[in-house]
């Protein structure tokens, strides 16, 4: 088994209009345990993750400025971690994520081993 994460991206508009009123809030937090539930429960789940701050700063050499976004349209919301046995079942695992339903992303990496 390989180890995955999941970057969760959507628009700042559409991440604010799902958060914005409490009862799609709700709805949406509701999805999002039952979705991860599921993945815990068939063992693919390795970290939890967490939502990541909207506000943030970009370094770059001497440079900093506010971010954490870099000229992009969507903005990473946070994150999770996911063993599979290769990419192709890792992006089967996004199956039932309510952020995709909602018109978000999730982008799929693969975790590097450093050969220390």
């Amino acid at each position: 088994m390989s180890d995955f994460v999941f970057l969760f991206r959507s628009t700042p508009q559409s991440a604010h209009d799902v958060m914005d009123v409490p009862e799609r809030a709700r709805e949406s937090l509701q999805a999002w345990f039952t979705w991860i539930r599921d993945l815990e429960r068939r063992g693919h789940l390795k970290h939890p993750g967490q939502p990541l701050a909207r506000t943030g700063r970009v370094v770059r050499g001497a440079e900093v400025t506010d971010g954490p976004f870099v000229e992009v349209k969507d903005m990473v919301l946070g994150f999770i971690v996911v063993e599979a046995e290769d990419i192709t079942q890792a992006v089967a695992l996004t199956a039932g994520c309510p952020l995709v339903a909602g018109g978000g992303s999730v982008e799929v990496r693969p975790v590097e081993t450093l050969p220390i």
